[in-house]
């Protein structure tokens, strides 16, 4: 069953007709040579005006104002808005009109894509614009665009906010909102700038697998596949981390990848199936140095962004400076409870639990009941940078033991905004302590625990060999860009975010032209 088109959509697809009736080709092979930008015009016109006599650019028409023998348009491009001034005799210096009459005020509609060749002037309002001298149709658009509309002062109205339409149809939410383009623009900037610092200090820059046969390297529900030649259940991996340790094992001093991971979890405003975490692992440091180096590398990325390391966040200003503060998971939850839980048993935090009406449940053990309690008690308070150190041990099975309060490990997690951005270890090299904590790990999961991990007979083996003294750091890089673009939800920093797959209608059922 065929789409019913919109009168808008039979309309352009008439004129699409009409243009190859004319012989004019609306999806032309042909490069067209471009030379200046919109944003290069409307930056150094005034400062060097020689240079912008014999321009030649390409965009979308996002406005056309009509006035008989001359027209104005807007035209679009990768950087920005430009204004251009078509006049009928300039661009049809011959008797034929066709291409004015006919193509620009009849078919040519707003959202085709165009070149121009002309040269660059001031109107007599002051505004930079191109007088256009040839004119070429490049692509012509079969849907219409939203409207919207944007005033002498620049105030959008009628703005598409509507995530479900802006998630889905990305491509149409890059055209006419600008803003968005912006921010996957500073997400590649945060990821270059990240990239910069590794590799100023000489560590290597690595891949490993995505599909493996034991998902490890955190606490997450995964993804199953099925590897058809090798008969086996595959795994979309969780992390990268337990990869990235064997090539410790194996003698690099340093190693770190930007990893799309993928969980199988719900979807919320901070959360997203697949994302993009970065891992980096260094031999012979600690989780004391892998502080230090974290906030000089976060200090780093705000000054590389805004050139300051204090910026605003949801109404709050932020300071990026480092040092950051820093405090143990323990102190945090005794601020807000006035109960220090290092010495105490697992039923005494059940009932601190219940007593701040906290949702637990059997299968919660001692390191899952200080992680609900610092979840929901504490970590939304923590605005400025702030390091959070030393975990219990029952929640990092990766992690070597404190080396001076039992039962805790060497970890912290850095929050910002109230959110977690990044996770580090020293990490474990001890086969056995591994293998144990593996086996704990195990235990979890027969009690229905379906976050805990696996047995990796194979990452023991590599420890086995010897791992030398190392520190890790995980940072999540949607929840980064998030945080340093000002964005509420992690759907707003991520191009393509997982939904449901839309509604199939009679009438909608197969799409066609």
């Amino acid at each position: 069953m065929e789409r019913h088109l919109s009168e808008q959509e039979i309309i352009r697809r008439q004129k699409l007709q009409q243009l190859q009736e004319l012989g004019i080709n609306p999806y032309p092979p042909e490069i067209f040579p471009v030379n200046v930008t919109a944003k290069d015009i409307k930056e150094n016109y005034e400062r060097d005006k020689l240079n912008y006599k014999d321009v030649s650019i390409a965009g979308r028409i996002m406005s056309i104002r009509d006035m008989g023998k001359a027209a104005f348009a807007v035209l679009q491009d990768a950087t920005d808005k430009i204004q251009l001034y078509i006049k009928r005799d300039e661009i049809c210096p011959s008797e034929d009109k066709t291409l004015y009459d006919v193509v620009w005020k009849k078919l040519i509609d707003i959202g085709d894509i165009i070149g121009v060749k002309g040269y660059v002037f001031t109107t007599k309002t002051g505004e930079i614009s191109i007088h256009v001298l040839e004119l070429k149709l490049l692509t012509k658009a079969l849907r219409p665009l939203p409207v919207v509309k944007v005033d002498e002062s620049g105030k959008v109205h009628d703005a598409v906010t509507d995530p479900e339409f802006r998630y889905r149809q990305r491509y149409v939410d890059l055209i006419i909102n600008p803003h968005v383009k912006d921010i996957f623009i500073k997400r590649t900037k945060i990821i270059q700038s990240i990239r910069e610092y590794f590799n100023s200090k000489g560590y290597l820059e690595v891949e490993t697998p995505i599909l493996q046969p034991i998902p490890g390297g955190a606490t997450a529900r995964p993804f199953i596949t099925h590897h058809n030649a090798l008969d086996i259940p595959l795994y979309l991996r969780i992390a990268n981390e337990l990869y990235l340790k064997r090539l410790i094992v194996g003698g690099f001093d340093g190693v770190y990848e930007f990893a799309k991971n993928f969980r199988n979890e719900g979807i919320d405003r901070t959360h997203n199936p697949e994302f993009t975490g970065l891992e980096i692992y260094v031999a012979y440091k600690d989780y004391n140095w892998m502080m230090q180096f974290t906030e000089t590398m976060i200090e780093k990325v705000v000054t590389d962004l805004y050139d300051k390391t204090e910026i605003e966040v949801e109404g709050k200003i932020i300071d990026f400076k480092a040092p950051f503060r820093r405090i143990t998971i323990t102190d945090a939850i005794k601020e807000k409870t006035g109960v220090d839980i290092s010495n105490i048993t697992e039923e005494e935090l059940r009932q601190l639990c219940k007593k701040h009406h906290i949702e637990i449940d059997e299968s919660m053990g001692k390191g899952k009941l200080i992680d609900e309690l610092f979840s929901n008690l504490c970590e939304k308070e923590l605005i400025q940078p702030t390091f959070v150190m030393d975990y219990p041990i029952e929640t990092s099975p990766l992690t070597k033991k404190h080396r001076s309060k039992p039962g805790f490990v060497e970890r912290f997690e850095l929050y910002i905004n109230g959110q977690e951005i990044a996770n580090a270890y020293t990490e474990l090299n001890d086969p056995i302590d591994q293998y144990q904590r593996f086996e704990e790990q195990v235990k979890l999961k027969q009690k229905g625990d379906d976050e805990a991990m696996y047995m990796d007979y194979d990452f023991i083996r590599a420890l086995e060999y010897g791992m030398p003294p190392t520190a890790g750091l995980g940072v999540g890089i949607d929840r980064l860009t998030m945080l340093l673009t000002n964005q509420h939800s992690i759907q707003e920093v991520i191009l393509f975010p997982q939904m449901r797959p839309e509604k199939i209608t009679e009438t909608a059922e197969k799409e066609t032209l």
